[in-house]
C-alpha cells in the first residue's frame, strides 16, 4: 500500500519559517517524483515545488521561487519543503504527490497517482 505522510505544519507569524516533511512507503522517490501542492481556504489547489531525485531537478512555482527550497532524502524516502520568509498569502494546507518517472516538472494533478492527506500551514500578519 502506498502511503504519504505530511508533517511540519502549524502556525507561524510573517517573516517566519517552516520545514515540511513528506514520508513516503510502499514507493521509492527515485522512481516516483514528488511535488507539493497547495489549496488555500476557497481557492483552487496550486502546485509549489516539486523535485525528481533521479536527476536533482527542481521546479518551483513563480509566488514561491525565491523564499522556499525543496530537497530529498533518498534513504529516508522523503522529502522537505523548506519555507522561508512566508506570507499570509501562503496559509493553505499543503500536500505531497507522487508521480510517474517521466516528471518534468508538471504540476498537472491528473498526472499524481498518489496523494497525501495534507498538512495545514497558517501565517499571521
Amino acid at each position: 500500500e502506498v502511503q504519504l505522510v505530511e508533517s511540519g505544519g502549524g502556525l507561524v507569524q510573517a517573516g517566519g519559517s517552516l520545514r515540511l516533511s513528506c514520508t513516503a512507503s510502499g514507493l521509492h522517490l527515485d522512481d516516483h517524483p514528488i511535488t507539493w501542492f497547495r489549496q488555500a481556504p476557497g481557492k483552487v489547489r496550486e502546485g509549489v515545488s516539486g523535485i525528481n531525485t533521479r536527476d536533482g531537478s527542481t521546479y518551483f512555482a513563480a509566488s514561491v521561487k525565491d523564499r522556499f527550497s525543496i530537497s530529498a532524502d533518498s534513504a529516508r524516502n522523503a522529502v522537505y519543503l523548506q519555507m522561508n520568509s512566508l506570507k499570509p498569502e501562503d496559509t493553505a494546507v499543503y500536500f505531497c504527490a507522487a508521480t510517474g518517472p517521466d516528471y518534468s516538472g508538471s504540476f498537472t494533478e491528473y498526472e499524481y497517482d498518489y496523494w497525501g492527506q495534507g498538512t495545514p500551514v497558517t501565517v499571521s500578519s
